[in-house]
């Protein structure tokens, strides 16, 4: 057994207590007490951290330098080369980065952190190869979509031929941004495409991308990208449903203003259903992905529906008392099965 230092200290005073209470032969508590191991410092959670630490540190190094005079001389200098010239410097940087990043998860294959640090170094010098790319090719339509799906593209494979869920996280972001973009454009940037306004279309973007992790699970090769698909698809789902039942289909400010509550009710109960699914099936299966998710979001739809209906007309107080009410019931939930482990252990 693999315990805190402090939780071992707890058993071993238990083991002791028992063998002078005659519970427990010396032979039996030198065993037991023998099981009981030491966990480690939790080394994965600090390098993880510390990665995240230094692409943010670095991020603010790049910002720093663009507050000093001499080096944004010089950076104007660089910038005043072709698009295309940028567009393939950053692409041979990106390429370089993904080499370095490559070659380190194979010589180091331990090393998962450090290796996706630097492939997400890569997808930053890629983004930025492509909006140069796109610079160069601009030809005033303002239509950026295809940037997104080839980026989309381009992670995708890198991301599937590497493994690399960082790189497919990009790769189904870009595609959002795709499916955002293009819809707008095709739509003249109005409030509807095909009678749906953006948080519908992403209900619908995020339905398939449930799905599709769906299928990824029954596929062998694909099995590594369910989770991040999984995750992307219910993001996409639950806050465009959350954002349907305040705003509904409406595409403007006054009419929204106008509609009648009632008339986004079918909203609010949709959304609710989809969070009540998503709690039945990560029940049923065991997944803790889509239980969180549908538990999370159906607090959020019940506290915003009181929003909505009772916030000026009842008192504040009586927020809170619910608020508080919600915590209490969770707690005594929690404190329920905690005791049923403990009542299970008590009657062996």
């Amino acid at each position: 057994m693999r315990v805190h230092r402090r939780d071992a200290a707890t058993l071993r005073r238990g083991l002791q207590s028992w063998q002078a209470e005659g519970l427990l032969d010396p032979s039996q508590a030198k065993v037991l007490d023998g099981a009981i191991e030491i966990a480690p410092f939790n080394w994965k959670g600090l390098a993880r951290y510390s990665f995240l630490a230094a692409l943010a540190c670095l991020v603010t190094a790049v910002a720093s330098v663009f507050a000093d005079e001499a080096v944004m001389a010089l950076i104007e200098r660089v910038l005043s080369t072709s698009h295309v010239l940028r567009c393939l410097a950053l692409a041979f940087i990106a390429a370089a980065v993904y080499a370095a990043g490559l070659r380190l998860r194979r010589r180091h294959p331990e090393r998962v952190y450090s290796g996706e640090a630097v492939l997400f170094l890569g997808v930053v010098a890629t983004a930025a190869a492509l909006a140069e790319l796109g610079a160069a090719l601009d030809d005033g339509s303002g239509r950026v979509s295809g940037l997104f799906l080839l980026a989309a593209v381009l992670y995708a494979g890198l991301g599937y031929l590497w493994q690399s869920k960082l790189i497919w996280l990009f790769a189904l972001l870009s595609l959002g941004s795709y499916m955002g973009t293009e819809t707008g454009y095709l739509s003249g940037w109005g409030a509807y495409y095909l009678g749906m306004n953006f948080p519908m279309r992403f209900v619908l973007f995020g339905g398939v991308l449930i799905a599709t992790a769906a299928g990824m699970a029954r596929t062998a090769r694909l099995e590594f990208l369910t989770r991040t698909t999984l995750v992307v698809g219910l993001l996409n789902l639950f806050i465009a449903l959350w954002l349907m039942s305040i705003f509904g289909n409406y595409g403007d400010v006054d009419s929204w203003y106008n509609a009648r509550q009632i008339e986004f009710f079918h909203w609010s109960l949709l959304f609710a259903l989809a969070a009540i699914a998503a709690i039945y099936h990560g029940l049923r299966t065991d997944n803790p992905t889509t239980r969180g998710f549908g538990l999370t979001f159906l607090f959020i739809n019940l506290y915003t529906r009181y929003f909505e209906f009772f916030w000026d007309a009842a008192p504040k107080a009586v927020f809170f008392v619910i608020l508080a009410a919600s915590f209490w019931a969770l707690g005594h939930k929690a404190e329920t099965i905690w005791n049923l482990g403990r009542d299970r252990h008590d009657d062996t």
